[in-house]
């Protein structure tokens, strides 16, 4: 893969039909709470469903593929009850498992064609498309080799492999990027956004990497004690942000330093600075105090934009809610 950063879909994602939507869903296991109440839509292209180990995630995806019957509430996927149409359901979804336990001496190839297979598709055909997927993927020329032999990265991308060989309508990716080292991870992240962006693929993505969903994703539905704390695209959750981020080519402390003697909040990343106001000024009005003291200490400036909000502060924003 040569080109490892991922750039948004379009459509946007959630502007046709959902693909999912879930409406007061509950799960126990035992004692525990897995889900509470859980209410949410995922529209097409690719969305992360984001949450810390225990939120739930797992049990959403095993629910959509109608492995788990809810306690409360109803689920529609692709237009169907996967708790009395489970069958129907895997038969249109691609879903790699988080975990990595694939058999070491089945080639890739062999392993792919197999659960194409288990899909529906003819042999012959199943052997095409499970070439073509692993081509896809970047594993064209080590298709035939041994999955014990593969390294982490190339085992996750035969899982994604077996996902997509079979042109489902939907792919569930359970924690992809784990086990990957940063280079893999990128490449790994490319791939997904291939799938939604080109393969007309819609795609859940489970993770509990906020950085990873902000980078890869068109929408997210964020989980916390099995209930859903938000939802909907990023830019909508991540609105406009507050304050202002200006980019100097030299001189950030002294800027830094005259803008807080003029009362603003500054933090500083070496030559960018994000500042705001606690006296609630307006746009314009800080961009004038910005400009001031660009002006007064002689500095370079190189940019100068409203600030984004982060999935971050989305997520820490609801959690502490």
């Amino acid at each position: 893969m040569t080109d490892t950063t991922p750039t948004p879909a379009s459509p946007p994602a959630m502007a046709r039909a959902a693909t999912i939507t879930g409406d007061d869903v509950a799960k126990r296991w035992g004692r525990t709470i897995a889900l509470d109440g859980a209410s949410f839509r995922i529209g097409h292209g690719v969305t992360g469903l984001l949450g810390a180990n225990g939120a739930g995630k797992t049990t959403v995806l095993g629910m959509i593929l109608g492995l788990h019957r809810p306690d409360r509430g109803a689920l529609s996927v692709l237009g169907l009850d996967p708790t009395a149409a489970g069958p129907e359901v895997r038969a249109r979804v691609g879903y790699a498992p988080e975990h990595h336990q694939l058999p070491p001496d089945v080639k890739a190839h062999d392993l792919v064609r197999h659960v194409a297979e288990i899909h529906g598709l003819p042999k012959r055909a199943a052997i095409t498309r499970a070439s073509d997927a692993l081509w896809q993927v970047g594993l064209g020329e080590e298709r035939f080799r041994a999955i014990g032999t593969m390294s982490t990265g190339q085992r996750q991308r035969v899982k994604l492999a077996q996902a997509i060989a079979h042109d489902p309508a939907l792919v569930l990716l359970d924690e992809p990027t784990d086990g990957l080292d940063p280079v893999q991870r990128d490449d790994m992240l490319a791939l997904i956004r291939r799938v939604g962006a080109e393969f007309g693929i819609d795609v859940v993505l489970s993770s509990h990497l906020l950085e990873e969903v902000e980078r890869t994703c068109d929408a997210v539905v964020i989980l916390g004690e099995g209930r859903v704390l938000a939802s909907g695209p990023l830019d909508d959750l991540r609105g406009a942000g507050s304050g202002l981020q200006i980019e100097l080519e030299d001189r950030a402390d002294p800027v830094a330093e005259r803008l807080r003697a003029a009362g603003c909040v500054v933090e500083s990343e070496g030559p960018r600075l994000v500042v705001t106001s606690p006296d609630g000024l307006d746009a314009d009005a800080l961009a004038d105090v910005v400009r001031d003291a660009v002006a007064a200490e002689g500095a370079a400036l190189r940019r100068l934009t409203s600030r984004r909000a982060r999935l971050e502060d989305v997520f820490l924003q609801e959690v502490g809610a």
